[in-house]
């Protein structure tokens, strides 16, 4: 567990007047006000947030398509995304073709999730009005309904029929036994004509068969158990469930609903290996158009037939997979540089005369035809220089983004073994089953070891035991008493001060730390510049997870335990933590699904399976394939 140690030097305290009493208060009034705007400034965005998702039309099953979909490609043309004043999509013209899978690629903060959003809300011109769109971003909400019912509701006209269904059997059922029995009719029953009833009951059958209702329920407890819901979760009430399987209830629904366009956030985000498995299947096999926002390199070139890349405020389309996006990216940038730096040599290579030997460069070449543009003597040369410029085809320089770093700092010492040893290890909740029984292992600073397993087994647990929040039930967990440990999982995301930046954030949480240090640190985990200074509710969810990391890695740990380190981080973050964690001198123990992490930072697979951890003889393509036989 990260330690808070004091500064043991007294120069980070700076010699400074003392201050009045009168000073005092004023500063702490302002400081005062300045929280004040920052949180009011944090639910106008909250509000802002809100009423963009209430704007987004309600998706239900649309049984009038039967037989195939009236939406087929969708043209937009010339669009532009701008979120609270900042332009992330500039005059875009973009085609989905029907039946296509895209895979949205690009930077943390660049606008994907904006895109998506305004996508789901028809606000770009071209799509058509009777185009159903779903975004899957928002955990269902909880409540008494079961998981399986809550899927199902989204078949609107099939719950309402069944409902009416209900109704006029019950009231003819009623109709007949007072008939039987010769009392008088209720006055609600009076005017009921018992053929009408079984009129519209015959109707409701017949609606009902056509949709093919009866079938419906089977298939959503397929999907459920596809995500990894088995028969009693799926009759468990919704409210009983944690966010993240609440996000697999709003994953179903959607793939229930199957809407004319399908947009994906992070998907994976809440899945374990199986459900990523078999959400891979199922996705190859869907019949109509979506995009999908994922950092999960495998599952892209499993799900996609094309990439579209989110940069410099452009989309730009690719066809194919992640890895033949990348290369044809890779050779796109490399013929622009190659013509550009052609162009620049024409362009420089321009003489003043034909026997002359002085070469010019674009500015001095502009430079002389603004000098000697009237110049009677020089105008005809002038004019053919003009003439070339403008025959010439402008080539743009290629702008790169930013090489993305995750350097973890390096430990100054180095404990001695035994730095962490299981020793017949047993926990179990209060009230509950014993969950793990027995374990003996250990981790030491040479350690890099993924663990793998279903959600729910208890692998979050491990990393509990490991940094000291929880403790055996029986048997011990030996902890140097010099170790240092850094964890990081969503629920240290979700802990930061949404309503500081991240400069303030560090500040509060290491008080008297020259800021110079802190900004520095943050700057090895790529929060630079303004990012620094923005407001953390302004940034993406990638952006927040390097904050994190820069928060739990300031005291320079010797064992970093990573519970699914890869969510929301975008493709180039993964490779940058890859690298980071390659060079990091010390241990790494991490949770993840995500095979490309895996496989490119650890050297060891530790399955946990029914309460045990042993590790796997073989690599994460091999226990995929196992998991699949």
């Amino acid at each position: 567990m990260e330690e808070q140690v004091a500064p043991k030097k007294p120069e980070n305290i700076f010699d400074a007047p003392l201050l009045s009493s009168r000073d005092k208060a004023k500063l702490e009034r302002n400081k005062r006000k300045e929280d004040r705007q920052r949180e009011a400034q944090y639910q106008m965005h909250v509000a802002e947030m809100e009423a963009l998702r209430a704007g987004m039309p309600p998706v239900y099953v649309n049984h009038s398509n039967v037989g195939g979909t009236t939406i087929r490609d969708i043209h937009m043309e010339n669009f532009s995304v701008t979120v609270g004043g900042r332009d992330l999509i500039q005059d875009v013209t973009l085609t989905l073709a029907f039946g296509r899978h895209y895979g949205l690629v690009g930077r943390n903060g660049t606008g994907k999730t904006s895109l998506l959003r305004a996508m789901a809300q028809h606000a770009i011109d071209g799509i058509p009005k009777n185009c159903q769109i779903l975004h899957v971003e928002q955990e269902v909400t909880g409540d008494d309904t079961t998981a399986l019912q809550c899927v199902l509701n989204a078949d609107v006209e099939r719950v309402q029929l069944m409902q009416e269904e209900a109704q006029l059997g019950q009231l003819l059922k009623d109709l007949e036994y007072d008939a039987e029995s010769k009392q008088s009719l209720d006055k609600s029953k009076g005017d009921v004509d018992k053929d009408s009833i079984s009129k519209r009951l015959e109707e409701i059958y017949k609606r009902l068969e056509f949709i093919d209702a009866d079938a419906a329920e089977a298939r959503a407890a397929s999907i459920l158990a596809g995500l990894s819901f088995t028969p009693e979760m799926q009759c468990k009430n919704t409210k009983s469930f944690s966010g993240g399987w609440r996000m697999r209830i709003a994953l179903a629904r959607a793939l229930f609903i199957e809407p004319d366009l399908l947009l994906l956030d992070e998907p994976t985000n809440h899945l374990d290996l199986h459900a990523v498995l078999w959400l891979e299947t199922y996705l190859l096999k869907w019949p109509k158009t979506f995009i999908v926002v994922s950092h999960a390199r495998e599952f892209l070139n499993t799900v996609v037939t094309d990439v579209l890349h989110l940069h410099g405020k452009k989309l730009h389309a690719y066809k194919g997979d992640y890895d033949t996006f990348e290369r044809t990216r890779e050779e796109h940038l490399k013929n622009q540089m190659k013509a550009f730096e052609t162009n620049e040599k024409a362009r420089g290579h321009m003489q003043l005369r034909g026997e002359s030997k002085i070469e010019l460069g674009t500015v001095q070449l502009d430079a002389f035809i603004d000098k000697f543009r009237y110049n009677a003597k020089r105008a005809s040369l002038v004019q053919s220089r003009i003439k070339a410029l403008e025959r010439m085809e402008h080539v743009d320089a290629v702008v790169s983004d930013p090489d993305y770093k995750f350097e973890f700092p390096t430990p100054d010492d180095r404990p001695g073994p035994p730095i962490i040893s299981f020793s017949d290890a047993s926990f179990g909740y209060p009230g509950g089953p014993i969950l793990f029984k027995n374990l003996n292992f250990g981790i030491d600073l040479d350690s890099r070891i993924a663990m793998v397993g279903s959600n729910g087994i208890g692998k979050s647990t491990i990393l509990k035991l490991i940094s000291g929040d929880l403790q055996p039930t029986s048997g011990t967990v030996f902890r140097s008493p010099k170790v240092r440990m850094a964890v990081f999982s969503q629920h240290h995301v979700d802990g930061l001060d949404l309503t500081v930046n991240p400069l303030l954030y560090m500040m509060r949480c290491f008080p008297g730390v020259p800021e110079q240090k802190l900004r520095s640190h943050l700057g090895s985990f790529g929060v630079t510049g303004n990012l620094a200074l923005q407001s953390m509710y302004t940034l993406s969810g990638g952006q927040k997870s390097r904050v994190a990391f820069a928060k739990i890695t300031f005291k320079k740990p010797h064992i970093i335990l990573l519970d699914e380190p890869s969510n929301h981080l975008d493709l180039d973050a993964v490779e940058a933590l890859i690298q980071g964690l390659l060079i990091f001198q010390g241990g790494v123990l991490m949770v993840s699904h995500d095979e490309h992490l895996i496989t490119g930072s650890v050297d060891e697979l530790w399955a946990v399976t029914d309460g045990k951890v042993a590790p796997f003889p073989g690599t994460f393509k091999e226990y995929k394939k196992m998991l699949t036989t």
